[in-house]
């Protein structure tokens, strides 16, 4: 059974204004925009991390704030743009508190969850180290695998490609795209509009807390709305999955 997220009318003073959105599991959703626009924001509130002054956020027909918080912790894995790690543990200590809301980390689904999230983010060799002997890429990598090892129906992620190099940013998106094809919800705020046209199904593009385009990534990224949005003259080349954005 499929789980929508969403919200109706969702306000929040000078940063949001009457966003109505409904997300799908099985897809990979940008949010795009100009700095200020608002991403980090709608992310917060749709992961109930932020109150907003109005309007309301379901998941799964449900309002998000009546989810206890086990239950939410469960179902929506969340990277913040900025995230703060109070102990210098090992990579593999960080990465089994993502099995912290289900409490299983000694036992056999919460060690092959850890596993597979280390696995997955390249870091078998990095292990044992500890965090503040990690690069700022690296420690990006164990964070989101933190993130993957809880299992969450729908996985957030603000800016997750800031601090990786070429070849990990590209295999973090192929690692996106497979968890939405196995059925998760992918939200994701990106500023490289490159990558979200060649890796996400939608994309939602806000300007100044407002929805300026929502949907398919040739339709919400076309020319004349980043020109009304990032007020910039641009144009797309190469083909689908491979295109280039040239600025005029």
């Amino acid at each position: 059974m499929t789980t929508t997220l969403g919200c109706v009318n969702l306000s929040l003073a000078d940063r949001l204004t009457d966003l109505t959105l409904s997300l799908h599991e099985g897809e990979v959703t940008a949010i795009c925009g100009p700095n200020g626009a608002g991403k980090s924001t709608l992310l917060s509130c749709l992961g109930g991390l932020v109150a907003a002054d109005g309007g309301l956020v379901t998941l799964g027909g449900r309002l998000l704030r009546n989810v206890p918080a086990q239950e939410r912790a469960r179902c929506i894995g969340y990277l913040p743009q900025s995230p703060e790690i109070a102990w210098d543990v090992s990579v593999e200590v960080l990465v089994s508190l993502g099995r912290l809301p289900w409490g299983d980390a000694g036992a056999q689904a919460g060690r092959d969850a850890i596993e597979e999230a280390i696995a997955a983010m390249d870091l078998g060799a990095l292990r044992n180290r500890r965090i503040s002997r990690l690069s700022g890429g690296e420690r990006a990598r164990a964070l989101m695998a933190r993130v993957l090892a809880t299992g969450p129906a729908w996985l957030f992620a603000d800016e997750p490609l800031a601090n990786l190099d070429l070849r990990h940013a590209i295999a973090l998106m192929r690692r996106f795209r497979e968890q939405g094809s196995k059925g998760r919800g992918v939200v994701l705020v990106l500023h490289d509009l490159a990558t979200a046209m060649n890796f996400a199904d939608r994309v939602i593009v806000l300007d100044q807390g407002r929805l300026a385009a929502d949907g398919e990534p040739a339709h919400a990224l076309r020319s004349e709305v980043i020109e009304q949005v990032w007020r910039c003259k641009a144009g797309w080349l190469g083909e689908r999955g491979m295109r280039a954005l040239s600025l005029g």
